[in-house]
C-alpha cells in the first residue's frame, strides 16, 4: 500500500507498507542514483519519473542494503537503524 505523507513545507515522503515493513522514501532529497535498485536482491525498488519507489514492498527481506547504500540517506526502513 502506498501514502503520500506531506511534512513540513518542503519535504514530500511516500511510505510503502506491507507485511508489517514500511519504506518510506524522501522524494525532495532523492537523486536518482538508483542505488536502491541495483542493491537490492528482492528486486523491491523502481524509479518512476527520476524517484525512487518501492513497489514490491511485500517481497522485501528487511537487509537494508537500500538504506546502507542510498548516497542521499533518503530512504528509512522499519527494520534498519
Amino acid at each position: 500500500m502506498l501514502r503520500k505523507a506531506r511534512i513540513g513545507d518542503n519535504m514530500a515522503t511516500k511510505k510503502y507498507d506491507a507485511n508489517g515493513i514500511t519504506i518510506e522514501i524522501d522524494e525532495d532529497r532523492c537523486i536518482d542514483a538508483e542505488e536502491c535498485v541495483k542493491v537490492c536482491p528482492a528486486n523491491v525498488f523502481e524509479i518512476v519519473d527520476g524517484k525512487a519507489t518501492a513497489p514490491r514492498v511485500a517481497d522485501c527481506i528487511s537487509c537494508c542494503a537500500c538504506v546502507e547504500s542510498c548516497p542521499t540517506k533518503c530512504i528509512k526502513h522499519s527494520a534498519c537503524p
